[in-house]
């Protein structure tokens, strides 16, 4: 991983703050491309990925943007509240499972924070003078980020900025851009509702042109979560599990080496074995026969009783 500097971070809508990343001597980074993705350890020691939001083709600075979470777990109220100009985050190279294809347009679809990647593929469809749209959901202008950066020259494409108020009666209607199936490519990034309405109304679109990246991570830790206990059988270890915590950051708690990427139950990194127990399985990335034999200890849980793992 690579040790870069916090270099800016202003808060640039009601919640959002921004931060620029760069080397500590200046030096050029690992490139990037459009829809890309960091993955870097907050100063609570979770890892978490941030969409990358500048055009890819700067090479000494990376610009992510973080959603001020107060009640999260620590990782966004980490980066907000434990950083400052100057400070140092341990980053990984970019990565991206979002990327943007040949077409010969372009729909750019984005809710709230979703924006980031979405940003940083209109701004290189702009350098490239290739056409495209962006529309562009939030509750209001306050909770909206980079406004002026679509209003602004940098960006060639049609722009629709729509705000709700968070009246369900008001939320933007897609269906004229989706109506009938066009050569463009739909890229869509925002929370859950955003892309399953956006989902709905493109299943008669080629599944090839739709493309989704959802910010948010599953559901790590729910309301009627209860703690249990992790039998360690490498370290011969015994911990409990909170009620509020995962498995990964308890064993990392108590000293236990632990691999782990995004802790959103989305890359595998964390993949352990175990050997007893009932898993609650909560991951997007096991597949059926490994269920048996493996749970990812970033999100997943017991269902019942203890777990034995192979750590």
């Amino acid at each position: 991983m690579m040790d870069l500097v916090i270099r800016g971070k202003r808060e640039i809508a009601e919640g959002i703050w921004e931060f620029e990343l760069t080397a500590a001597d200046g030096s050029d980074l690992p490139p990037f491309t459009a829809g890309g993705h960091l993955s870097l350890e907050t100063p609570s020691k979770a890892m978490r990925h941030y969409s990358l939001s500048n055009i890819c083709t700067e090479r000494h600075r990376y610009v992510i943007a973080v959603k001020h979470e107060p009640d999260s777990r620590g990782g966004s109220r980490s980066m907000v509240e434990e950083t400052e100009i100057g400070s140092t985050l341990k980053v990984d190279q970019p990565g991206n499972d979002f990327p943007l294809v040949d077409a010969p347009n372009y729909v750019l679809i984005a809710g709230g924070i979703g924006i980031t990647p979405i940003l940083s593929m209109a701004r290189q469809l702009s350098a490239e003078g290739k056409p495209f749209q962006v529309i562009y959901c939030t509750r209001s202008a306050k909770q909206a980020a980079y406004l002026d950066v679509l209003h602004s020259d940098e960006i060639t494409g049609d722009v629709i900025i729509h705000h709700d108020g968070g009246d369900l009666d008001q939320v933007y209607d897609f269906w004229d851009h989706f109506e009938r199936p066009s050569n463009a490519h739909i890229y869509c990034c925002g929370p859950k509702p955003l892309m399953e309405e956006v989902r709905g109304m493109t299943g008669h679109w080629p599944e090839s042109a739709v493309h989704f990246e959802d910010f948010k991570p599953v559901e790590v830790v729910r309301a009627d979560d209860v703690a249990f206990e992790v039998h360690l059988s490498k370290s011969g270890k015994t911990l409990t599990v909170p009620a509020d915590r995962t498995i990964l950051e308890t064993v990392r708690e108590a000293g236990v080496s632990a691999v782990s990427s995004c802790e959103s139950g989305t890359c595998g990194t964390c993949k352990t074995r175990y050997s007893a127990g009932v898993v609650d399985h909560r991951d997007m990335v096991l597949m059926p026969e490994e269920k048996s034999s493996c749970i990812m200890i970033c999100v997943s849980r017991a269902k019942e009783g203890d777990l034995t793992l192979d750590l």
